[in-house]
């Protein structure tokens, strides 16, 4: 097995990679083998950087035939760290960014490299939109292939709804093209089964006509009525609004006022697609729960939702993902008694209401398979001290267990460093069956395990 300490290792890959190659001596190292999420010191062999599906081909062929582990690194999001590694080959996709838009088709093939605000504003300047999530740094390969949640959800549905092909390389070093008829069942487990079954370079989507929306952000004061209401009005409001509420103590920012900074408040981004004038009724009860502390909601383009996000901004944080039903008043009252900001931690309850187009497509269609959830959940507890770290865990365990209304369900992209128990919990019943059938097929020896991991089925 070839070794971190081996030279021959770099200058293997310097010589099929020409300036495309990071070693632990260049300068450029420590940058290269940082991801978004804090607390992660792993130390790869080498961080490269393809420019095409054909680099990509080759660098999984290197990490196969020499043992090496690959981790695949598209934005840098994700919870557990995943897109780095020790001693092993990063394969960063960040130089991969093209993207053809067809208008008239209203399609678009677009590059892994590319975060959610390349393709959002590029796409955008033709009145066009894809859903992702709700930031705009997010790499839009990481996000789709988890299923993708963001403002559009309940209008267009996941992300993966919204898929029409793929161009992915395979464990073996194929350059596949996968769509509903070639390689369905490569298709249909990438559309929610996360980087399992291959290096995803390029996605062909889906182009909805969106020229505006009428978005924002909502900040309320956080009482039991205000947060149960809210979430009552956004599952009956017209699929044309999604709304994610995040239940925090109201931060430091020039728009709040200084008087209110640290009062727990329900910090709501939302968005409706649709005419401006039905966006203002649908938004009315919204604001009438409570006298607004900020209202920043009013008619923009759809690029305008994803707001200025910190550039060098990773934090240390534990963070627990769950489907619920209904809160009701009694619940949100209990789940308020366990945010009180008074400690001075920083702590956050995101609720994202689903339904809509979620929920119309059938279970079985991709590996996503919990479209019935109305409600998604995630606990979040930031910490800066690692002694801390223990105690922030078993906060985000009792507000989830609080919140558990017996769906043992997780979506696999919030999920962080929790063990293979949760990952089962991402894919119920047969989904999994089949996903860890399709993986022996396409990864049987599981190369691509640095991720959310579903094992081969067994021979």
């Amino acid at each position: 097995m070839t070794s971190l300490a081996d030279p021959t290792t770099i200058a293997q890959l310097r010589a099929e990679f020409d300036g495309r190659v990071i070693g632990p001596d260049d300068d450029a190292y420590d940058e290269a083998r940082t991801v978004v999420m804090g607390g992660i010191d792993r130390r790869p062999a080498a961080v490269v950087r393809p420019a095409d599906a054909d680099g990509v081909a080759r660098i999984v062929s290197f990490a196969r035939d020499s043992s090496l582990g690959l981790a695949v690194r598209g934005g840098g999001h994700s919870g557990a760290g995943h897109g780095v590694l020790d001693n092993g080959i990063v394969l960063d996709l960040r130089e991969m960014r093209g993207l053809e838009i067809d208008a008239e088709g209203r399609t678009a093939w677009a590059q892994t490299g590319l975060t959610a605000g390349d393709y959002t504003n590029a796409v955008g300047a033709h009145g066009f939109a894809t859903g992702f999530g709700d930031a705009a740094s997010v790499g839009i390969g990481g996000i789709t292939l988890g299923g993708g949640t963001g403002f559009l959800s309940r209008l267009q549905g996941l992300t993966i709804d919204s898929l029409l092909a793929a161009e992915v390389v395979t464990a073996d070093g194929r350059i596949l093209e996968v769509d509903a008829e070639n390689d369905p069942d490569l298709f249909w487990a990438i559309r929610g089964g996360g980087g399992n079954f291959g290096v995803v370079t390029r996605l062909k989507f889906r182009l909805h006509e969106v020229p505006s929306v009428v978005g924002g952000m909502l900040l309320l004061p956080a009482t039991p009525e205000v947060l149960s209401s809210f979430l009552a009005e956004a599952d009956a409001a017209p699929d044309g609004l999604t709304t994610i509420a995040n239940v925090m103590p109201a931060p430091p920012m020039p728009f709040v006022p200084e008087e209110r900074h640290g009062e727990l408040v329900v910090m709501a981004q939302l968005c409706f697609a649709g005419p401006a004038e039905e966006g203002e009724r649908v938004l009315a009860p919204f604001r009438s729960l409570a006298e607004p502390i900020v209202d920043m909601v009013r008619p923009i383009t759809y690029p305008e939702m994803y707001g200025p996000e910190p550039e060098d901004y990773h934090p240390t944080v534990v963070f627990r993902n769950l489907f619920t039903g209904e809160v009701d008043r009694d619940l949100a009252e209990r789940v308020l008694e366990r945010l009180d900001p008074s400690d001075g931690g920083m702590r956050v309850a995101q609720f994202r209401v689903l339904g809509g187009a979620v929920r119309r497509v059938p279970d079985e269609a991709t590996a996503y398979a919990h479209r019935a959830a109305p409600l998604m959940v995630n606990v979040v507890s930031f910490y800066e001290d690692p002694a801390d770290r223990s105690a922030a865990e078993a906060w985000a365990d009792e507000v989830a267990a609080e919140l558990h209304q017996g769906d043992a369900g997780a979506y696999v992209n919030f999920l962080g460093d929790e063990g293979p128990d949760r990952v089962r919990a991402a894919y119920p019943g047969a989904t999994w069956d089949r996903l860890t059938g399709v993986k022996a097929t396409y990864d049987p020896r599981n190369l691509f395990r640095s991720n959310q991991n579903i094992p081969p089925a067994a021979p």
